[in-house]
């Protein structure tokens, strides 16, 4: 039998004994972080059900959806609310490495400008945008605001930018473990 902790129980038995309550985006988190990545995203689909507004449970299932790497979900789920929460840096994260991932480059330059608002600081932040900007201004996308098909040489481009984002990953996962 598996060994859970304390926390994780804990926001099971509050969640059990009042599903309407907003507990479970701290279970659903507590899940994800455990690597249960199909009940996080359930119980974030169930929690939302009854609290459709509740920005922190939609984060929380864009988190559990990208690490299931489920990428249009992430964008879906955020898109209609990114706009409203534009000092949610962890949202703005989310939503513009999964527009980078799909390709949606003009959304995911703009996320990440926001988040260089925020926190001018973020190297990796400030040098998508420059990758991002070439990019575009070299297509005409940021003249036109067309999305076109990637060719071969910008799908490169795109996967050195992924590659970035991973090793951001793995490096804020080192420093929380």
């Amino acid at each position: 039998m598996k060994h859970y902790s304390p926390l994780l129980l804990k926001y099971l038995q509050q969640f059990q004994e009042d599903p309407t309550s907003k507990v479970f985006a701290p279970l659903s988190e507590a899940y994800r972080k455990i690597g249960l990545l199909d009940e996080a995203i359930e119980i974030c689909k169930e929690g939302l059900a009854s609290n459709p507004d509740f920005i922190g449970g939609k984060v929380a299932l864009a988190r559990a959806c990208y690490d299931k790497k489920n990428y249009v979900e992430v964008y879906e789920t955020l898109k209609p609310h990114i706009e409203k929460i534009p000092d949610n840096l962890l949202a703005q994260r989310l939503y513009a490495d999964s527009c980078l991932i799909l390709g949606y480059l003009q959304e995911a330059c703009i996320s990440y400008k926001l988040i260089l608002y925020f926190n001018p600081t973020d190297k990796e932040a400030a040098a998508l945008v420059d990758e991002l900007e070439t990019q575009l201004y070299q297509t005409g996308g940021l003249l036109r605001g067309i999305r076109k098909p990637e060719k071969l040489r910008k799908i490169m481009k795109l996967q050195r930018l992924l590659n970035i984002v991973q090793k951001h990953k793995e490096r804020k996962s080192e420093q929380f473990q």
